[in-house]
């Protein structure tokens, strides 16, 4: 613990240097969540699953933790191979004292960037370049992440968005169509909800929902 301490208080350029690293790197380390978030394809299948649960109006059913859950192992499934050439590329050869942490993080930026420039339209990645008064680039390389990983998610959200748009509209018109039987029936009074819901289940088991959602995500990546 003192040796620790010591490296911290110590005025060799060579201890501040690799205080200032081992900082970056608790930095990096803490910021896990949000790179695993706009970085990956966890905002497009979180959002998705949840547009899901907001049609069927199900409330909390599926819970939140399963939800999550269930787009975390998803995430991890979509991008093993991204994750392989990281480690491949820069983790192990930083382990095995073959690289510099600098060099590490360039290596490992190139899969990231190619995954995230993949699914990411032209449109919001030169609107972040325009506002940063950047030069048009000759590479992906070239392209900074704090500009890709902006245009990455709001390409992600349009793209979920649009997903979530033509997962509503068969729930929408079963709500209609129930909506419209109970006042026909005079049965204003009735929330439309209550009957419709029990009709979404049954449509969404029959056609085999889960599968159909999971198929449609797997297939956008």
């Amino acid at each position: 613990m003192n040796e620790f301490i010591d490296m911290f208080s110590s005025s060799d350029p060579s201890n501040i240097s690799t205080s200032v690293k081992l900082l970056l790197l608790l930095t990096v380390l803490s910021l896990a969540p949000s790179i695993l978030i706009l970085m990956t394809s966890f905002t497009r299948i979180i959002i998705v699953l949840s547009f899901v649960r907001t049609s069927l109006a199900t409330q909390q059913m599926p819970p939140n933790q399963v939800l999550v859950g269930i787009a975390l192992f998803l995430t991890f499934f979509i991008m093993a191979p991204v994750f392989g050439e990281v480690y491949d590329g820069a983790l192990q050869p930083l382990f095995d004292e073959e690289i510099t942490l600098d060099e590490a993080y360039e290596e490992a930026s190139i899969p990231m960037k190619e995954f995230m420039a993949k699914h990411t339209r032209q449109k919001d990645l030169a609107l972040f370049m325009n506002y940063a008064e950047l030069e048009q680039p000759e590479s992906l390389q070239d392209i900074p992440l704090t500009t890709l990983v902006p245009a990455f998610a709001i390409s992600e959200l349009k793209t979920a968005f649009q997903m979530g748009f033509m997962i509503f509209v068969p729930f929408l018109i079963i709500d209609m169509a129930v909506a419209s039987v109970l006042m026909s029936m005079g049965m204003m009074m009735l929330p439309p909800v209550m009957i419709s819901l029990p009709f979404k289940i049954l449509l969404f088991v029959l056609v085999d929902g889960w599968y159909l959602i999971t198929h449609s995500l797997l297939d956008g990546f």
